[in-house]
């Protein structure tokens, strides 16, 4: 192994950008963050804030930012699209080595430390999938935004400003909840709402979510919350219909959430190994591994 080498494990969503810098030998350095990189914001956005980042690691580990020397597994949402995949690529810099796989395989990577079980990934959007214990990887939801991505941050912002809006009218009563996600999204009024959905992507709508768990008590937000807990059964269902593999919730509506998964599923909830950005780091190293072999 070329021990001049640098590893960067990358996870990348529609949120924000993490990375873990690590030597050659897999030893953790260094960790740095940045802005959204899912692939469905813009690649060149994505590789801005991957480099960003790694710069950032880099910086916090006194070591030089020489992509040429640097081998990055990355864990994206949107590279199952294949042209943005494809223009991803086009765009890298010069590097020692490049492997990506979607956000999904790197966070059960790191959530079971790359032995048998379920994931369900709450973020941004959601995905869940599975490693069977035949070593088989598969996949379910993550269709994306607006339609798809049950029990994400965005799905629970796109139902939840619908409390603002029948508020503003007077068709429900206002309340502590409405006024907080009106008070969230900065419009004293109707024009000023209208003005914000037009401008709302992804990462707006789920910047909601925490507003909507700090009132899980109001009965839209608990009716919201409900739903999510029954969305993660069904793809844990999908997944694992013996009902024998363990079941990580991750991201950052992974804990907030467990509590409203339906029984007997919260039952097999387990906390992560570690991260979707240590899942990744999995990924670099698998690719040292390939690129000494083809040496």
């Amino acid at each position: 192994m070329n021990q001049d080498l640098y590893l960067i494990g990358v996870d990348g969503g529609g949120t924000g950008t993490r990375v873990v810098l690590a030597n050659a030998t897999g030893q953790e350095l260094a960790q740095g963050t940045a802005g959204p990189s899912g692939l469905g914001l813009g690649v060149e956005r994505a590789w801005q804030a991957i480099l960003g980042a790694s710069a950032q690691a880099c910086e916090r580990a006194g070591v030089t930012a020489d992509w040429s020397r640097c081998v990055l597994g990355c864990g994206l949402a949107g590279v199952n699209n294949r042209e943005w995949l494809a223009a991803f690529r086009a765009k890298a810099p010069p590097l020692a080595g490049l492997a990506i796989e979607s956000d999904a395989y790197s966070t059960l990577l790191g959530a079971h430390g790359g032995e048998p079980g379920v994931i369900v990934a709450l973020g941004t959007g959601s995905v869940a999938a599975v490693l069977d214990r035949n070593g088989v990887s598969r996949m379910v939801s993550g269709y994306g935004y607006p339609s798809a991505d049950e029990a994400s941050g965005a799905w629970l912002g796109l139902r939840a400003i619908v409390h603002a809006q029948q508020a503003l009218d007077g068709r429900v009563p206002a309340d502590e909840f409405s006024q907080a996600l009106i008070e969230h999204v900065g419009a004293a009024d109707r024009d000023g709402l209208v003005v914000w959905l037009c401008d709302a992507n992804q990462t707006a709508y789920a910047s909601l979510a925490p507003v909507v768990v700090a009132h899980r008590e109001h009965p839209f937000a608990a009716r919201l919350l409900d739903e999510a807990g029954r969305e993660i059964s069904k793809m844990i269902a999908a997944l694992d219909p013996s009902g024998t593999l363990p079941v990580a919730l991750c991201g950052g509506l992974g804990g907030p959430l467990s509590e409203y998964v339906p029984a007997p599923y919260r039952d097999r909830l387990r906390p992560p190994v570690s991260d979707s950005a240590h899942g990744a780091l999995r990924l670099a190293q698998r690719e040292v591994g390939r690129i000494s072999r083809d040496a």
